[in-house]
C-alpha cells in the first residue's frame, strides 16, 4: 500500500511495511523523499513526523545537488579507477583464460577473454571490488562487534544504488555497498560501525548520535569526507 504526503513544495512517498519504526530516505538524483512506515500508523502521524524532519530533508537534498558525480566508466586503457582511495590507470589485456584483476603501483590490470565487451569488463571488475570489501570486513567486525556488544547475523556486499550501507535490525542483516572499496579505508570502517550501531538503535535519533560519538568520535567528519567524494554516475547518497 502506498500513499503520498503533499506538503506544499515537498512530496513524500509512503510505503507500508511490517516494521516497527519509521524510516526516512532522501534519494538521488532529484532528492525524492520516501518514507517506510509501520502498517498501522496513521497518515496524519506520518505527516507530523516528516514536517519535524524538514530541515534534515532539505540538507540532504542540498548535498545531492552539490555532490560530484563520476563520469560513466568506458573501460578504456589509461582510464582512472580507484581502490581504497588511491587512483590507478586501467590496463586491459585479453587472454583465453579465467578473468583476473591485479595491481601494480600505478596500474589496475584487467584481464578478460577475447571479445569481452564493456559490460563484461564492468562485471569482472565489480566482482573484484566486492571481494576486496569481503576480505576486509571480518577484521572490522572482530574489532567492533565486541566493543559495541552486538553481533551481525550476516553481512552482504552488493551493488547499491542509493545507499552506502543498510541494516535490518529485526534480522541482524547488514548490507555494504561494493563501491566502498573505491573509497579510503576509514570510510568503510565508518559505514560498518554505523550499521552495527543500528542493531542498538534503529533510527538516526539522538541516542544513535550519542552512541556513534562515544565509540567513533570522528564519525561526523568521516561522514562528511565520504559525502564529499565523487559517487558513481548512477547516483546515490548516504
Amino acid at each position: 500500500m502506498r500513499d503520498v504526503l503533499d506538503l506544499g513544495e515537498l512530496h513524500a512517498e509512503v510505503t507500508r511495511k511490517a516494521i516497527k519504526h519509521v524510516h526516512l530516505s532522501v534519494l538521488p538524483p532529484a532528492g525524492k523523499v520516501r518514507v517506510a512506515a509501520p502498517q498501522g500508523m496513521a497518515l496524519d502521524t506520518l505527516r507530523l513526523f516528516v514536517i519535524s524532519k524538514l530541515a534534515w530533508i532539505r540538507s540532504q537534498q542540498r548535498k545531492l545537488q552539490n555532490q560530484e558525480r563520476e563520469t560513466p566508466r568506458e573501460f578504456l586503457n589509461k582510464e582512472s579507477h580507484y581502490l581504497w582511495g588511491k587512483r590507478y590507470l586501467l590496463e586491459i589485456s585479453f587472454a583465453d583464460a579465467a578473468p583476473a584483476v591485479s595491481l601494480t603501483p600505478r596500474k589496475l590490470q584487467l584481464q578478460v577473454r577475447p571479445g569481452s565487451d564493456t559490460a563484461r569488463c564492468e562485471e569482472v571488475l565489480n566482482g573484484w571490488y566486492r571481494q576486496q570489501v569481503r576480505d576486509v570486513v571480518p577484521a572490522l567486525l572482530a574489532k567492533w562487534e565486541p566493543l559495541l556488544g552486538v553481533k551481525a547475523a550476516r553481512v552482504f556486499v552488493q551493488r547499491m544504488k542509493t545507499k552506502w550501507g543498510s541494516c535490518t535490525p529485526e534480522s541482524g542483516y547488514i548490507r555494504l555497498n561494493t563501491d566502498l572499496a573505491k573509497k579510503p579505508p576509514e570510510c568503510l570502517e565508518y559505514i560498518v560501525v554505523h550499521e552495527l550501531v543500528h542493531l542498538l538503535e534503529p533510527t538516526h535519533n539522538e541516542r544513535f548520535a550519542s552512541i556513534m560519538a562515544m565509540y567513533l568520535p570522528q564519525w561526523q567528519h568521516l561522514r562528511k569526507q565520504l559525502n564529499r567524494l565523487p559517487v558513481r554516475h548512477e547516483d546515490w547518497g548516504y
